[in-house]
């Protein structure tokens, strides 16, 4: 089963902040915000985004976002070759799950759902 990279999450310790060197200094357009601690922005040229959020109770840092066409059929397949580090678990719009290379590098993967984010 492939992993699509759509997005590279980025941890912020101020949104706000992080908005603005984005837009303002990189001059990069605002894809998509959802509440007060996250929001994403088009890389020009690319159909890849960056995710800006304020971790709460996420340990993983950095890491990328894979889109693959069902998340329990992956955890499935892989679960007993890879550390998985977040079972799968719905995160409206998506579903969602995480793993770990033999390094410690986190991958995130996920797809989308029907459901809409509450807020």
């Amino acid at each position: 089963m492939a992993l699509k990279l759509t997005m590279i999450y980025q941890p912020v310790a101020d949104l706000d902040r992080a908005v603005t060197f984005y837009r303002d200094t990189l001059g990069w357009d605002e894809a998509w915000r959802m509440g007060d601690t996250t929001a994403a922005f088009k890389i020009p040229d690319s159909e890849i985004e960056v995710m800006l959020d304020i971790p709460t109770d996420d340990p993983h840092g950095q890491s990328g976002f894979y889109e693959v066409a069902d998340v329990d059929a992956y955890f499935a397949e892989k679960k007993d070759s890879v550390d998985f580090v977040v079972q799968p678990m719905d995160l409206p719009p998506i579903r969602y799950a995480a793993f770990k290379d033999p390094d410690g590098n986190v991958f995130r993967i996920y797809h989308s759902t029907d459901e809409a984010p509450e807020g």
